[in-house]
């Protein structure tokens, strides 16, 4: 079973004269617990093709299957509870809470999906990322790369089978966005998840077991 099944997919934006296809026709599986990096340029698709898999956006026309579950005719209701419990998201802007410490960023997620604990499960996550002597730092004390790692741990913290990554090294200098993609790399691999990871910069590509390729929302695998 795959973690990820776009078939024939196709996302387009306004009507007539003003129609914009920003994916298009686009069938993309990912296996269980392979690591894809999705390549383009800027305005190629592939943020939406992140946003339709991870339930954000609805598609025009096509099927998404996440595990077993068809999420494409979901209401708004059964898509929230879908990205809560199925899907991890690290976004470009890393949007933790200004005002929770990085432990506390991790914790939100239990108590968003109605439960509480993970206490144990945030600390091994914060330890593993490097990240244990700042676990009561607020982001605003957290470096760009500390930021990230929190950001990437938090993605973890409901065990998701499917993470989704949009652009993780964009605000990284070479050195760190390697690091931060190692670590991305790592933490999924040691769990056996699978991610797609967005980014338009091939020197990311060697830490994938596959690249996609996106141009002008065409997909060439």
């Amino acid at each position: 079973m795959s973690a990820l099944d776009l078939r024939d997919v196709r996302k387009v934006y306004g009507t007539g004269q003003n129609e914009v296809v920003a994916l298009d026709h686009a069938t993309f599986s990912v296996g269980d617990d392979e690591v894809v990096v999705l390549l383009g340029p800027s305005g190629s698709g592939k943020t939406t093709l992140l946003s339709i898999a991870g339930g954000l956006l609805t598609p025009t026309e096509g099927a998404v299957v996440v595990g077993s579950e068809d999420i494409s005719a979901y209401s708004t209701k059964q898509l929230t509870r879908f990205r809560r419990d199925k899907v991890g998201f690290v976004f470009q802007q890393v949007n933790l809470v200004p005002f929770l410490t990085a432990r506390e960023n991790l914790l939100v997620v239990r108590e968003l999906g109605g439960t509480r604990g993970g206490a144990d499960r945030a600390d091994i996550l914060l330890e593993e990322l490097g990240l244990a002597d700042r676990t009561k730092n607020l982001p605003g004390a957290l470096s760009g790369g500390e930021r990230q790692r929190v950001a990437i741990g938090r993605a973890l913290m409901n065990e998701p089978a499917l993470v989704l990554v949009d652009e993780p090294t964009s605000a990284l200098d070479t050195k760190l966005g390697e690091q931060v993609m190692q670590l991305i790399v790592d933490e999924v691999k040691g769990r056996n998840t699978a991610a797609v990871i967005v980014t338009h910069d091939r020197r990311m590509t060697s830490y994938a077991d596959r690249t996609v390729e996106i141009v002008d929302g065409h997909l060439d695998a």
